[in-house]
């Protein structure tokens, strides 16, 4: 039975040094969400991996509202309702795909990733 390498700061019984299977890359590297919340828009351009671009917001106070008939129109948001994605994105007022906010002509349901999109888009609820 062959055991797991967990300290590669140690040698071997036979005296060799451990040599990892793998090295650290720079996707492999974790950054903090972004989250985005209502009030004046603020987006932020991040570099992702292949040299390409992300633009994400921080704030944003429009929401592109498809509406029946293949339209789309543009609304200022006036509060998020609800959040399913967190109980403390809901407290804190954070726009992620999926949470319902209350716009000038209703509410509505986000169907984008505003933190990775660097857009609203949202259907109307009945």
């Amino acid at each position: 039975m062959k055991l797991s390498v967990e300290n590669l700061a140690t040698s071997k019984i036979t005296g060799g040094r451990r040599v990892p299977l793998k090295t650290r890359r720079k996707y492999d590297m974790d950054r903090f969400p972004n989250e985005a919340v209502s009030g004046p828009q603020v987006t932020v351009t991040r570099q992702v991996r292949a040299n390409h671009t992300k633009t994400g917001l921080k704030t944003i106070d429009t929401v592109n509202l498809a509406i029946a008939g293949g339209k789309v129109k543009k609304t200022k948001i006036l509060k998020v309702l609800e959040n399913a994605t967190n109980s403390d994105y809901q407290r804190r007022g954070v726009i992620s795909k999926g949470a319902i906010l209350e716009t000038e002509d209703g509410k509505c349901r986000v169907v984008s990733r505003p933190g990775q999109q660097g857009q609203v888009n949202a259907i109307l609820i009945k």
